[in-house]
């Protein structure tokens, strides 16, 4: 290990969320309490200290073992949160991890650098979706690039780290999105960011104010109303749900750690519950997090009307970014998640690639059992 190295060691969720604190942002899956979320995962929280015994970086490691071997995929969700444009990124952050893991009996490391790629503005993306020419996002011209992402890519690859496509939700295969979908806040007035929704949502949330419907805020006994949206979501838009304990489970763990960490908003229109979502908090950074509706009463927009209480919530929450999550990079008309891109890009954000999920083998010989494994399910 060089003699530069930061000296890595497991710390209590204390040390961990104290930590989390002092940043603008960390994603939702770097806090101590995700890992409660996660219960077939071992989680573990990491820190980076410098000479001075300085806590210098965090990152929460979920463990989950091989079947039928006592060694471990080690996965870093969406962090970990250290100082990734670092000249000594490698030897200094990534080195000590490695080695960590590695004496904990891990056989490979997943991570998801927290480092943006490319945007996209709302107007470049539907001029993208009108293009016949542009298949996929990427075949766009994006708004701006982010050279120093380029430089992390190519330390990462002459390391040895490998670059993977995001898998499924479920298991091993835990990949989160690469493109999501943003609106930033920061230095702007509420004013100014309804100004920037197109036409069609600003007419929307009229349009179900007018009808009467009203966005409220649940707890933990609405959220059999909210599965009850998100199962008919789950079979219209053809993906396989969670189950109600994951969200109980979610809530209970999130709302301990942070009350505003996790919160719930139903829209009812004439005692019909007919839209629900959840919306994650840290620091500056607030997500819409999973979204449910019903096919019934649709012309009253209650789509609209909960993401713009919710816009306006996370505004007077001191948020500098509203972050829609997953958005796909497919343009092409057959594609039934273009719908879910045309609504997330009509309110007046960016499009945002991030470098993806990255794999180290530690031991080449279980990552490739794993990845047949996978392949096999």
């Amino acid at each position: 290990m060089s003699v530069r190295s930061l000296r890595l060691q497991a710390i209590s969720r204390e040390e961990h969320l104290a930590f989390v604190r002092t940043r603008p942002s960390a994603s939702h899956m770097q806090v101590p309490s995700w890992g409660e979320v996660k219960p077939d995962w071992r989680a573990e929280s990491l820190g980076w200290f410098d000479e001075e015994g300085r806590l210098v970086g965090t990152g929460l490691v979920l463990l989950r073992p091989l079947p039928k071997v006592k060694r471990y995929l080690a996965y870093l969700p969406e962090g970990p949160v250290i100082d990734w444009y670092a000249a000594d990124l490698v030897e200094r952050w990534l080195d000590p991890m490695l080695a960590y893991l590695k004496a904990r009996g891990a056989f490979t490391v997943k991570m998801g650098p927290p480092v943006v790629v490319r945007r996209w503005s709302a107007d470049a993306v539907k001029a993208a979706i009108a293009d016949p020419a542009a298949r996929r996002l990427r075949d766009a011209e994006p708004t701006t690039y982010e050279s120093r992402a380029f430089d992390v890519a190519e330390r990462l690859r002459g390391m040895g780290w490998q670059q993977t496509e995001a898998g499924g939700e479920d298991g091993f295969a835990a990949g989160q999105p690469r493109y999501v979908f943003q609106v930033p806040f920061a230095g702007r007035s509420l004013e100014e960011i309804q100004r920037g929704l197109n036409q069609q949502w600003r007419r929307n949330i009229k349009k179900a104010e007018k009808a009467g419907v009203k966005v409220v805020r649940g707890g933990y006994d609405d959220l059999p109303a909210f599965y009850e949206l998100y199962a008919e979501t789950a079979e219209r838009d053809r993906f396989i749900p969670r189950p109600l304990p994951y969200f109980q489970r979610m809530w209970t763990a999130l709302t301990a750690e942070d009350p505003d960490r996790m919160r719930l908003y139903l829209a009812h229109h004439d005692g019909d519950v007919l839209a629900a979502a959840t919306m994650l908090t840290v620091g500056e950074h607030v997500w819409y997090s999973y979204g449910a509706s019903t096919s019934r009463k649709r012309e009253v927009q209650p789509n609209n009307a909960i993401q713009w209480r919710m816009m306006t919530d996370a505004y007077e929450l001191g948020a500098a970014v509203y972050d829609f999550r997953g958005i796909t990079d497919t343009l092409e008309e057959s594609n039934h998640l273009l719908g879910l891109l045309r609504f997330k890009s009509g309110a007046g954000g960016e499009a945002i690639e991030y470098l993806g999920e990255w794999d180290f083998p530690l031991n080449r010989v279980l990552h490739k059992a794993l990845d047949l494994y996978m392949s096999r399910r």
